[in-house]
């Protein structure tokens, strides 16, 4: 079993969504949650959870929220697994 070195809970804004197409900003969420955690958790490989995609297209493709509360785990191996935080 591979035992995490660190956890954090990251608030990421997704306010700059806004310079995106309306039809593309979800997509554009996506991609800047997992900018954030390459350049906060210093690792490529992150895998995002379900549960944060079904967050950011609760509301459509043209209305992502404002922000996003994550629970970031990193392994020994390296890999980054975010999942929603419970509020």
């Amino acid at each position: 079993m591979v035992e995490t070195l660190k956890e954090h809970i990251y608030v990421i804004p997704l306010r700059d969504v806004k310079r995106a197409p309306r039809r593309k900003r979800c997509n554009t969420a996506i991609r800047d949650i997992r900018a954030f955690l390459v350049r906060n958790m210093k690792s490529e490989d992150v895998k995002l959870d379900r549960s944060i995609n079904e967050k950011v297209w609760e509301r459509g493709s043209e209305k992502p929220p404002r922000k996003i509360r994550v629970r970031a785990m990193k392994f020994e191996d390296g890999q980054v697994q975010a999942e929603l935080a419970e509020e």
